[in-house]
C-alpha cells in the first residue's frame, strides 16, 4: 500500500509547448507497473486550454470545479461543469480547457502504452476556442 499525502507532491506549470494560458498541474499518481493508469488534477485559468492531442488508450476527465470546454476534432465545442465525466476514445483528437470567464479544474486519467500516454499536436487557435 502507498499513501500519497495531499500537498506532498509539487505542483507544476503547464508547459507552453502543450498549453495556451496559465495552467497548473498537480500530480495525483504516476503509472505504477504493471498498471498503466496515471492521474493529475489540472487547473486552467479562464481561457486557458490544452493543445490538440490524442491518447493511445483514451482519456477520462472528471470535472471538479468551475466551467470548461471540450472538443473533439470535427465536432462542436461542449460545455462541462463539476460532476461531468468526459471520455475520449483512443486516438481521438481533442482539446480541453476553461471557459472564457471562469477557471476549471478536472482530474485527467490516462493509460500509457509502451511508456507513452499522450501525443501533443498543434495549439488550439483563438478562432477554434471561440467557435
Amino acid at each position: 500500500m502507498e499513501i500519497r499525502r495531499a500537498g506532498s507532491q509539487p505542483s507544476g506549470k503547464g508547459p507552453t509547448e502543450w498549453f495556451t494560458g496559465t495552467v497548473r498541474i498537480d500530480p495525483l499518481f504516476p503509472v505504477n507497473a504493471p498498471a498503466r493508469a496515471a492521474a493529475n488534477a489540472v487547473t486552467f485559468e479562464p481561457g486557458a486550454r490544452t493543445n490538440w492531442h490524442t491518447h493511445p488508450l483514451g482519456q477520462s476527465l472528471i470535472v471538479t470545479a468551475g466551467a470548461g470546454r471540450v472538443q473533439r476534432w470535427g465536432a462542436p465545442i461542449e460545455e462541462i461543469r463539476p460532476g461531468d465525466v468526459v471520455w475520449f476514445e483512443p486516438g481521438e483528437k481533442h482539446w480541453h480547457g476553461a471557459a472564457a470567464g471562469t477557471a476549471m479544474t478536472h482530474i485527467a486519467i490516462q493509460e500509457a502504452l509502451d511508456g507513452k500516454s499522450v501525443d501533443w499536436l498543434e495549439p488550439v487557435s483563438s478562432e477554434q476556442y471561440g467557435a
